[in-house]
């Protein structure tokens, strides 16, 4: 399913986000950029040593914030590390709306023209997969209806067929 968002299109998929190819793919990450399991984990064994020494460079980025790496031998050329909340620390919509924001401006300033974004924080964070279509999709709409930005094109590429149809449905309603 897609939309046309000013000069972009944002889609919403089915499929391994390992395999995208798009210019960066969104690693839900920690704040400490350690590819442990989940999405990093597939990220981290897909994509090659080369992405976790990288962040190892950088360091850690805090909860909200998004750091770029190379993609190693991903499709993609960039992994974009965005730091979501974990449910229960406090002012999570906020922080998902500004992991989201964040990984947008970091594609921009990197001049990407294509990123992939995995379901933030609803893994291990325990954030819930409905509150986060509403939040990461209204983000991105409003960023690219701004036209400020190279992004033509922005996916939601989603594990399960649960997760597809919860974005599929917010992108309809906020696309209304």
């Amino acid at each position: 399913m897609e939309r046309k968002v000013g000069n972009s299109v944002v889609g919403v998929s089915q499929s391994d986000l390992t395999e995208m190819d798009t210019d960066a793919i969104v690693n839900a990450a920690n704040a400490q950029l350690i590819l442990g399991a989940g999405v990093a984990g597939a990220i981290k064994a897909k994509g090659g040593p080369k992405i976790q020494e990288e962040c190892n460079v950088i360091g850690g980025t805090f909860v909200g914030g998004a750091v770029i790496t190379t993609g190693g031998n991903l499709k993609a050329r960039h992994v974009i590390h965005a730091v979501g909340p974990r449910m229960g620390e406090g002012e999570e919509d906020e922080k998902l709306k500004n992991a989201t924001l964040n990984s947008l401006k970091v594609a921009d300033e990197n001049n990407l023209a294509s990123i992939s974004f995995p379901a933030i924080s609803t893994g291990i964070f325990g954030f819930p997969k409905d509150r986060c279509a509403e939040i990461m999709l209204g983000t991105v709409i409003d960023y690219l209806k701004k036209g400020a930005t190279g992004l033509q094109r922005v996916v939601f590429c989603l594990h399960g067929a649960s997760s597809f149809e919860i974005f599929s449905e917010a992108l309809k309603r906020l696309q209304a």
